[in-house]
């Protein structure tokens, strides 16, 4: 059976958390057409100004999120007390009930490479 391809997406520049420049392949436009995914961030750089300031602390509600990292590395923190942080080839699933912040720090490293959806 041969497939066809329904729709092409192409990334678009954008920033979120405090700062944070990445590609945003899927989101708000998307939403529907790739349901149940919210959203498909991915991030390059070498240049460390366009990641160190991170996401601080926001809720979740409901959700599963998945963050994998390429190159770099990535520790995460909530309102519970857990950190972890991943690191070059890791990745981690985080699945978010209710009533908990969470926040993702990106420290400085030689290239940040990564997805998250």
């Amino acid at each position: 059976m041969q497939r066809q391809i329904e729709k092409l997406i192409l990334g678009t520049q954008a920033i979120d958390g405090a700062g944070v420049k990445l590609t945003r392949v899927l989101g708000a436009q998307s939403m529907q057409d790739f349901d149940p995914f919210l959203m498909l961030d991915s991030f390059d750089s070498t240049n460390p100004t366009d990641y160190i300031k991170s996401f601080p602390m926001h809720p979740h509600r409901g959700i599963e999120t998945i963050s994998y990292i390429a190159q770099g590395a990535m520790t995460h923190k909530d309102s519970l007390g857990n950190v972890d942080t991943i690191r070059s080839g890791e990745v981690q699933w985080m699945s978010a009930g209710s009533g908990i912040l969470h926040e993702e720090i990106l420290p400085e490293s030689p290239r940040m490479l990564g997805v998250q959806l």
